[in-house]
C-alpha cells in the first residue's frame, strides 16, 4: 500500500470542525452526539486501507484490554510509518480543535493527552457495557469500514438495560463526555470481514500506558 507524500492538515481540521459544529445531540439515555463526515473522505479511505491485521481473539472477548499486546495506536512508531495517522493526530492535538471540542461538548480536556486507537474487530468480538468514566475525559468513536451498518455501538440505560444502537456509517462518529451514565458496549453478533474504527480519547495524566499516547510529553491545551 502506498501513502500520499502529504496530507492536508488544514483540510482535516476544516472537516472535523464542520462536522462537530453540526452535531446532532441526544439526551436519552444520556447526552451523546452523532456526527457525519468527520474526516475528509480521502483521509477516511486512507485510514480504512491501513495494512493492520485484526488480532486473533483466541476465544476471549468482552474487554479490549484482554488483548492489549495486539492493539494498534497512533503512537510514535506508527505515525512515523503512516503520514495520514500523524496528520490526523496533529490536528486533534491542535489548540483550535481542542478549544472547539471543549466549547461544543463541554469536555474537560485541558491538560489531557491525545490517545487514538486503531480498532479492528472480527467475528467473535464483543464488549461488556462500561462507561469510560475515570481517566477518559472525552470519547469519540469514529466508524470507518463499509458494510457494517448494523454493527454500531450499543447504548444502554444502565449496565443491564439496552437502549439502542448507533448507526455504523463510514466517516461518522458517536461522541460523549464520560460520566457514570454513559453505558456503552458491543453486543455479540456476527461480523463479516473486519469492523474498523478509530477510538479517540483525551485522557488524564493518570493514564499509565504512555506508549499508547500520540504525544506523551505534550498535554493538550485549550
Amino acid at each position: 500500500m502506498s501513502e500520499p507524500a502529504t496530507v492536508s492538515r488544514e483540510e482535516i481540521a476544516q472537516a472535523f470542525m464542520a462536522s462537530i459544529e453540526s452535531q446532532q445531540r441526544f439526551e436519552q439515555p444520556y447526552r451523546h452526539h452523532l456526527v457525519s463526515q468527520i474526516l475528509p473522505p480521502k483521509v477516511c479511505q486512507q485510514l480504512t486501507e491501513l495494512p493492520f491485521e485484526a488480532p486473533s481473539l483466541e476465544g476471549e472477548s468482552g474487554r479490549r484490554e484482554i488483548h492489549n499486546d495486539t492493539r494498534s495506536y497512533f503512537d510514535a512508531e506508527q505515525m512515523a510509518r503512516y503520514p495520514v495517522m500523524r496528520a490526523v493526530a496533529d490536528v486533534l492535538q491542535s489548540k483550535p480543535i481542542a478549544q472547539a471540542i471543549h466549547r461544543i461538548f463541554d469536555a474537560p480536556i485541558d491538560d489531557t493527552f491525545l490517545r487514538l486507537e486503531y480498532a479492528l474487530d472480527q467475528d467473535g468480538f464483543w464488549l461488556e457495557p462500561h462507561t469510560d468514566l475515570g481517566v477518559k475525559k472525552f470519547t469519540c468513536l469514529i466508524y470507518l469500514s463499509e458494510g457494517h451498518e448494523d454493527l454500531g455501538t450499543d447504548i444502554y440505560w444502565d449496565q443491564k438495560r439496552h437502549y439502542g444502537v448507533s448507526p455504523f456509517i463510514p466517516n461518522s462518529a458517536m461522541i460523549f463526555v464520560p460520566s457514570d451514565k454513559t453505558w456503552h458496549g458491543f453486543e455479540k453478533r456476527p461480523i463479516k470481514g473486519v469492523r474498523k474504527s478509530v477510538i479517540l480519547n483525551y485522557v488524564t495524566h493518570d493514564w499509565r500506558a504512555r506508549e499508547q499516547l500520540s504525544f506523551p510529553q505534550a498535554p493538550v491545551r485549550i
